[in-house]
């Protein structure tokens, strides 16, 4: 009697996948009333725009190192208008389309990096230190 071993469900999406994930979650954040109206200002060229998010996913989650650019300087522009409510807003977003277009381990799998990217984007875009009192007057010269 042999047995049955089901195959496993796959963690990482396929490049077709996360293609289909990035235009499903690009078609979701132009309809959506927080964050449509900044990616509506940002991006002129949605065709340039899909392909370029699709390389950043497929070198995050399965290595092919196509993504050439840095995501901190491409937001940087946006700093005075970014708020963490919006990082959440784009996770529930990205979760909402990733458990829509792929099967569930994978999903998990891209939601997890999706919230650590989110968790560094927001520490140094929005970290924004006091800045250190100026002396009136120099220190007093010591005896």
């Amino acid at each position: 009697m042999s047995s049955y071993t089901p195959p496993r469900e796959h963690t990482i999406p396929t490049e077709v996948e996360l293609q289909s994930l990035v235009t499903t979650f690009y078609s979701d954040v132009r309809l959506d009333p927080l964050l449509g109206p900044i990616f509506a200002e940002k991006v002129v060229d949605w065709d340039g725009h899909l392909a370029k998010i699709a390389d950043f996913w497929s070198s995050v989650m399965l290595g092919s190192r196509r993504y050439k650019g840095n995501p901190f300087a491409a937001h940087i522009s946006l700093r005075d208008r970014l708020r963490p409510e919006l990082f959440g807003r784009w996770l529930e977003l990205w979760g909402n389309a990733a458990r829509r277009t792929l099967a569930p381990a994978a999903a998990a799998s891209i939601e997890q990096k999706a919230h650590r990217i989110a968790e560094s984007l927001m520490a140094s875009l929005l970290f924004k230190p006091t800045p250190t009192p100026s002396r009136a007057s120099p220190p007093p010269a010591l005896p």
